[in-house]
């Protein structure tokens, strides 16, 4: 049980870094290092964001409040299964 619940979870964080990809190169920026660069990250911390690196909340509204984005579009089709 342990094992699936583990995996759920990295699902989940998988799904939120893909989002954060998506949105990071609508907004026009390519590269992840610009967009480092113009939040004043470390490319490595930034990086860690985008391939699914477990993350402070902090640091996603930071990065959310700079692309103009709100929580709630962010999380739009992200899905968290139900545990039963």
């Amino acid at each position: 049980m342990k094992k699936q619940e583990e995996n759920q979870k990295l699902q989940e964080l998988e799904a939120i870094s893909l989002r954060l990809k998506e949105i990071r190169k609508a907004k026009g920026y390519s590269n992840y290092e610009h967009i480092a660069f113009e939040l004043g990250m470390s490319r490595s911390a930034y990086w860690r964001l985008e391939n699914g690196a477990n993350f402070n909340l902090k640091t996603l509204i930071k990065v959310l409040r700079f692309l103009n984005i709100s929580l709630e579009d962010f999380f739009k089709g992200i899905t968290i299964p139900s545990t039963k």
